[in-house]
């Protein structure tokens, strides 16, 4: 098919915000119009991420997207996560989603579908109240390795893949066909291969099949790669097993 971009790397159209808020109203539909879909049985099924169920799933989704809507509530679960990762020595990250999920495991699956539908407007709201001045604030991830991160990286780029790689969880776990279109989906995997690139700064090649198809390069005499463009994400978050370059860690 057709692709949407291609070309050098450095030729990738930055991700700017209004794109990033346009792009989050859209995948957070695709999101919604899946969840929408499940069955009591469906809920049940496990998921790529280790010990989550979908339930779980969508109670870290709801979790996250609460943050992102509330600054009182991102400054609560940041605060409680700190704490829980100090007693116990593991990532903040790692205690930020378990939260997410403890405090919602109580949620009927009707009111979890019903939570995240509400929150999702709030969101979006926020995401476009967002001024030039927060967005380049300073956010510490506290990962390993990963540098200060800018809120206009954390929201635009990593709260943008995340509800898009849990879609793609979701529809994996459950067995439903997964929407991808070069429009949408080719913008943000176009967006993670620049990340890709920058985070490795080796040259390469990199074909990318599927409805979101692209073919990138860098430099002169890389190694050269081919993947479906949705299977090259999933590898670099971890995923599915990695190799070479494609070992290079990137956020979602």
């Amino acid at each position: 098919m057709t692709s949407v971009i291609s070309g050098a790397v450095d030729e990738i159209p930055p991700l700017g915000h209004d794109d990033a808020t346009s792009l989050a109203e859209a995948e957070y539909a695709r999101l919604l119009a899946v969840v929408d879909t499940l069955s009591p049985q469906d809920w049940l099924r496990p998921t790529d991420c280790t010990g989550w169920t979908v339930r779980n799933m969508i109670g870290h989704l709801l979790g996250m997207a609460m943050m992102q809507a509330d600054p009182a509530e991102l400054r609560r679960q940041i605060g409680i996560a700190t704490g829980l990762a100090q007693e116990s020595g593991e990532l903040r990250l790692t205690e930020l989603t378990a939260l997410q999920v403890r405090e919602h495991a109580e949620l009927t699956t009707t009111e979890l579908r019903a939570a995240l539908q509400d929150v999702v407007p709030r969101v979006l709201a926020a995401r476009r109240a967002l001024t030039p001045e927060r967005r380049a604030a300073p956010y510490d991830p506290q990962l390993p390795g990963e540098p200060v991160w800018s809120v206009g990286y954390l929201v635009d780029v990593v709260l943008l893949r995340d509800p898009w790689m849990h879609r793609i969880d979701l529809c994996r776990a459950v067995g439903r066909d997964l929407l991808v279109t070069p429009e949408h989906d080719g913008r943000i995997i176009a967006n993670v291969v620049g990340d890709w690139a920058a985070r490795h700064g080796r040259p390469f090649g990199i074909e990318l099949t599927g409805p979101a198809s692209g073919a990138f390069h860098a430099g002169h005499g890389g190694v050269g790669l081919r993947s479906d463009a949705v299977a090259f994400c999933r590898t670099l978050s971890g995923r599915a097993p990695q190799d070479g370059l494609l070992r290079t860690w990137v956020p979602f």
